[in-house]
């Protein structure tokens, strides 16, 4: 008999936001936009949540859209770490 092992990768979790804040040093604060169906009324239901993102350069600024994804624990707030800056702000 063989034994076969069963892995499977898990995938980080993956966010695209607006930069609210960078006034803390290689950190910013990113606000992701997420639209719910609802049930009962068959109607969108929009929510927000804001997440503090480790940004090592400094390169995100207010108003930038960015891709951050989630990474081991920082600091007690801070769990997520910045990929790229999809698109500055104008």
């Amino acid at each position: 008999m063989e034994t076969t092992e069963n892995t499977k990768k898990i995938g980080k979790r993956e966010f695209v936001g607006i930069v609210t804040s960078d006034k803390m040093n290689k950190t910013i604060v990113v606000e992701v936009r997420t639209k719910k169906l609802h049930k009962l009324y068959k109607k969108y239901v929009s929510s927000s949540k804001k997440y503090k993102a480790h940004d090592e350069e400094n390169t995100a600024h207010i108003g930038d859209t960015v891709r951050i994804v989630e990474h081991k624990p920082i600091s007690k707030d801070k769990a997520w770490m910045l990929t790229e800056v999809i698109e500055r702000a104008k």
